[in-house]
């Protein structure tokens, strides 16, 4: 009989599947060629990217374009600046509308409040956890100028069907890629699709900077004329031009550092075998679970490749054979027991974005502003999202341990903690009958 039949689950005293030892994976993966390259920008002549002639920033940015296949792209200070900042470039401003999904990270839905444009929630479909088009559809108003799908997770968003959708009402498309670089849809890269797209170099980001930084996209030499202007007070700065410091229009301080650009051309310089590491050990390690009865894994729509940023796995209690018992308890006892073995599942946003505080009590610029100019009546908490809610409750997730390129081998432990679980169901049905 399989060991796993016979050992007794961690949290009650058993041996947990993935020994102490074994748990801490490095992410990011910081070598000798990180640090050399980012002391040769420190020694360098241009810290910042203000400056005449060749730096970092720029060299990033061109590297970035060629290896993505992007016609321009703006290094800014981070992810959420490059939001803001393509937003802003698209002419969106106060009594404008951007509808984005319900489940995100806060800064898609802070973004459009940055340009003082009201957010409008739309729900999630059930499998790639992006942007439903239909509901966008039903959400479009005179006042929409822009839609943000995000490529949660790494899965692409439906850009055939979204794009689709802003030509026929004349609105403008940000992809939010900050947990994408390098995927694609029907063989496109992620960003190069919509107006503009928006990467962020987080430190945690599957090409990560050392801390904080992001990078805009497009196809359009207009539209990133306007983010070059926007990231430096509405200056425009040129080769071989002596700076004026005129602004030509509104502009911020987005600007990226040389230090956080080099770090970023080292690591893009390994991208290829990293990414060549992550999608046979993900991959390998997904189709393993699969087998498990009511366990849903994560998997690419057709004619897509994934980044596999965030690993999310859904739980269904009825195919577990917990009729009656709520996903919420299903999910927390596989949690308690997943953790004990040495897996570190948690979850990803406790709760939809509109029901975030700042959205539902208009915590904006003061007397309700933005949504006060629309007249948009805001959110309320607990309403409509059902996918998104259902999403939220039944599910859990894997982060950045699996970025790592070696990580194959404690997969393969995490996938042993998996069936160990699994092989206890009747624990399992206690426990979560016992939390419903």
């Amino acid at each position: 009989m399989d060991w796993r039949m016979m050992s007794k689950l961690a949290a009650f005293g058993g041996t947990a599947a993935v020994p102490r030892d074994r748990r801490h994976v490095p992410w990011p993966l910081i070598t000798d060629e990180d640090r050399k390259a980012v002391l040769d920008a420190l020694d360098g002549p241009r810290l910042v990217s203000d400056t005449d002639g060749a730096n970092a920033v720029s060299r990033l940015e061109e590297a970035w374009a060629c290896r993505f296949g992007h016609e321009h792209c703006v290094a800014v200070s981070n992810g959420t600046t490059a939001l803001a900042l393509a937003l802003a470039a698209l002419g969106v401003g106060p009594g404008d509308e951007v509808i984005v999904p319900a489940l995100s990270f806060i800064a898609t839905g802070l973004a459009p409040v940055h340009q003082m444009a009201v957010p409008v929630f739309a729900d999630i479909d059930p499998v790639a956890f992006t942007l439903d088009p239909d509901d966008v559809e039903r959400r479009i108003t005179a006042r929409t100028k822009a839609i943000i799908p995000v490529h949660l997770h790494g899965a692409p968003a439906d850009m055939d069907r979204l794009t689709a959708i802003a030509r026929r009402h004349g609105i403008a498309v940000v992809e939010d890629s900050a947990q994408a670089p390098g995927a694609t849809h029907r063989g496109r890269p992620l960003g190069s699709i919509g107006d503009a797209g928006a990467f962020s170099l987080q430190v945690s980001k599957n090409i990560p900077t050392c801390g904080e930084g992001g990078l805009l996209v497009t196809q359009d030499a207009e539209l990133a004329g306007a983010m070059r202007r926007g990231r430096q007070f509405g200056e425009v700065i040129e080769a071989g031009r002596d700076r004026d410091y005129i602004s030509y229009g509104l502009g911020w301080n987005y600007k990226m550092s040389a230090l956080q650009a080099a770090f970023t051309l080292a690591q893009l310089d390994r991208y290829d075998d990293y990414e060549r590491a992550r999608q046979e050990n993900v991959t390998g390690f997904l189709a393993r679970l699969a087998e498990l009865p009511g366990l849903r894994v994560p998997a690419p729509l057709p004619d897509t490749t994934h980044a596999w940023h965030i690993l999310r796995f859904r739980f269904d209690p009825a195919a577990f054979g917990l009729h009656g018992v709520r996903p919420e308890a299903l999910r927390s006892t596989l949690r308690r027991l997943l953790r004990a073995e040495g897996v570190p599942m948690s979850q990803y946003q406790l709760m939809p974005l509109p029901d975030q505080k700042v959205f539902t009590d208009r915590i904006g610029f003061g007397s309700g502003y933005p949504w006060s100019v629309t007249g948009a009546p805001g959110t309320t908490a607990n309403e409509g999202y059902p996918v998104t809610r259902a999403v939220i409750a039944d599910s859990l997730t894997l982060q950045k341990r699996h970025l790592h390129p070696g990580a194959g081998a404690l997969l393969g432990l995490y996938g042993d903690a998996f069936e160990k679980v699994w092989a206890n169901r009747d624990m399992v049905a206690t426990l979560a009958k016992a939390a419903s």
